[in-house]
């Protein structure tokens, strides 16, 4: 499904203040956006979060991630590719561009003569506050 077809589609003010949520959150939860957004919407419903996810998801225009939690978070795709620090103490999490694994892309394709499409890499380890705390 292409950006106009959802023009085509109602573009009601549950959609864009879902949509405005995800963009200004970085990353969310379905049931946190579901609180944030009944606060505008008192009438909107959690089957409505769910279903736009999916849209959103399904158009590119946000990204499905997963943490240390059972539960997915959904982060709107800014153009850069990124992965993630997770601070296995406090939970911070850090963003740092994929550029910085480009060297163990090359790497891996060239030893076992692969094609990497993708990487999604998650980094665990203590931020720079605990890691201060632990001193």
């Amino acid at each position: 499904m292409k950006m106009k077809n959802v023009i085509k589609k109602k573009w009601t003010l549950q959609r864009e203040v879902l949509f405005r949520l995800i963009k200004e959150e970085g990353h969310i939860d379905a049931d946190e956006l579901y609180r944030k957004a009944k606060l505008i919407c008192p009438n909107i419903g959690l089957a409505t979060v769910y279903r736009n996810l999916k849209l959103f998801k399904d158009l590119g225009l946000i990204k499905e991630v997963r943490f240390d939690e059972p539960h997915s978070h959904y982060e709107f795709l800014r153009g850069s590719e990124h992965h993630h620090f997770v601070c296995s103490k406090c939970g911070a999490l850090i963003e740092f561009d994929a550029s910085l694994l480009k060297s163990f892309k090359e790497k891996l394709e060239k030893k076992h003569g692969l094609k990497v499409e993708e990487m999604e890499v998650q980094v665990k380890g203590l931020c720079n506050s605990c890691r201060e705390e632990k001193k």
